[in-house]
């Protein structure tokens, strides 16, 4: 586990039990966590995101034996899954337990789990012995942190514990399956694929209908950079940065290959070009794009095809995001 050690995790679920957050490490993104079991302090990390009450939170379980405590009327489908990727990067929202607290579910009658397998994630749930509830650690609608020095840099002493993992693995939020009315749909695109899962259960709907429930990271406006950000055909970015740099404008650039020409006000980011490295570097490079005190991002398209599925939804939330929550040329 690195640089996090087992008195660490004492002093991470002492804070827990205490009704204090923490933030740790999964394979996907850092979790601001509490105790799932405990509103008050649930309702803090809606306070300290400043995250609207009604979104749900996901429960954090240590194995898919805690999965009757909080879920209920699991359908097979869903339990195959389980058995099938848990731990890992899949979500399930399922009917919600009676025991289950609105500050969890967001007022619905839906729950939504996973068992992590990040190390430090597992071994905390193993020392705490609970559930914990975790949205990611940072700003409501902001770019989720992959870092632990992310989180300091956002959320500074509002958590009481931070414990660093180094870069998550993965750097990209969990899949997200619904089951409802006998049928099941990715409301989230993540690392496993709608391909994969169809490989399990069979038939899945795509995308929310209008029975589907609220789900974390669902709003068309969502994890966005303070700065202004577009998404560009692949074929004009160079063009469309040329043009922004000749009329004076500071341009940050995030793309799957290198210039074809350099421009003294223009960052150029060079991502990977395979979808999981750079899905893995996203935020990362985001952040980093943040602080360059650049007027505007624009963000070469990526190739079509559900390898890149994930990358693209939340690309896409960004832009959403950064157009409708930030004045247009707010420097961070």
């Amino acid at each position: 586990m690195g640089r996090v050690t087992a008195q660490d995790l004492e002093a991470a679920a002492r804070a827990l039990r205490a009704g204090e957050l923490v933030a740790f490490p999964t394979e996907t993104v850092y979790g601001l966590g509490a105790d799932a079991r405990n509103p008050s302090a649930v309702r803090r990390i809606f306070a300290v995101k400043g995250r609207p009450a009604r979104h749900p939170v996901i429960v954090h379980l240590h194995d898919i034996g805690q999965l009757p405590h909080w879920a209920r009327d699991v359908p097979p489908e869903a339990q195959r899954l389980a058995e099938h990727f848990w731990p890992g990067p899949l979500t399930l929202v399922l009917p919600r337990a009676a025991t289950v607290d609105d500050s969890v579910t967001g007022g619905q009658d839906t729950v939504a789990v996973r068992v992590p397998s990040h190390p430090i994630a597992q071994a905390l749930l193993a020392t705490f012995q609970g559930a914990i509830a975790a949205p990611s650690a940072n700003r409501y609608g902001r770019l989720s942190p992959t870092r632990a020095e992310h989180v300091r840099e956002e959320l500074g002493d509002a958590v009481k514990v931070v414990l660093d993992g180094g870069d998550c693995p993965i750097g990209l939020e969990s899949t997200i399956v619904a089951f409802q009315y006998g049928g099941a749909r990715v409301l989230r695109p993540g690392r496993i694929t709608a391909g994969e899962i169809r490989a399990i259960i069979g038939e899945l709907g795509m995308g929310a209908d209008p029975t589907s429930p609220r789900v974390p990271g669902s709003t068309a406006a969502h994890y966005a950079p303070l700065t202004p950000l577009s998404i560009v055909p692949a074929e004009q970015i160079d063009a469309r940065s040329a043009t922004l740099a000749g009329l004076g404008r500071r341009v940050g650039v995030l793309a799957w290959r290198e210039p074809l020409a350099a421009h003294a006000s223009v960052t150029w980011v060079s991502a990977a070009a395979q979808p999981q490295q750079y899905g893995h570097d996203l935020y990362a490079n985001l952040r980093a794009l943040d602080k360059c005190r650049c007027e505007c991002i624009l963000v070469q398209d990526v190739p079509a095809g559900e390898a890149w599925a994930a990358v693209r939804d939340r690309l896409r939330r960004a832009a959403a995001g950064s157009a409708s929550e930030s004045p247009q040329g707010e420097m961070p």
